[in-house]
């Protein structure tokens, strides 16, 4: 069986709100409360739960970046922009909420109450060859 990432825990101050509001932007599913624990699962896909736990001290700032098709990217757009969510097209510009086009795709990146910076894309710049030789998996 190859390697595959099951899933996450991801610290949040409000680990009921900040599950929701990520499930509702990608159109999964989610619970306030999981089977196992204090944590509020996102299932991203079959594969991977983010499990959103409740942090009463600092939460660091994390990244986390989703590779969807074309659709599944127009249509988490569309939910950005109806919930009012500014995102931007560059990850270090500003809140411009442009979508920027890509190594052959499209990516965007917003920020949640938190602090996290979640990145979508269309095509993974990470596993594109280089002319080095080098190549993802």
């Amino acid at each position: 069986m190859p390697v595959s990432l099951d899933h996450l825990n991801i610290p949040s101050k409000d680990r009921v709100a900040a599950a929701r509001l990520l499930a509702e932007l990608l159109g999964v599913p989610w619970a306030a409360q999981g089977a196992i624990g204090a944590y509020s699962p996102v299932y991203v896909n079959a594969g991977l739960t983010l499990d959103f736990a409740q942090c009463d001290g600092p939460v660091p700032q994390q990244h986390y970046c989703f590779r969807v098709d074309q659709e599944a990217f127009d249509q988490t757009v569309q939910r950005l922009r109806a919930a009012g969510v500014v995102f931007r097209g560059q990850a270090l510009g500003p809140d411009d909420c442009m979508v920027a086009s890509a190594y052959g795709g499209h990516r965007i990146y917003w920020n949640e109450p938190d602090g996290h910076i979640w990145e979508l894309l269309t095509v993974s710049y990470k596993r594109l060859t280089s002319d080095r030789g080098n190549s993802g998996p």
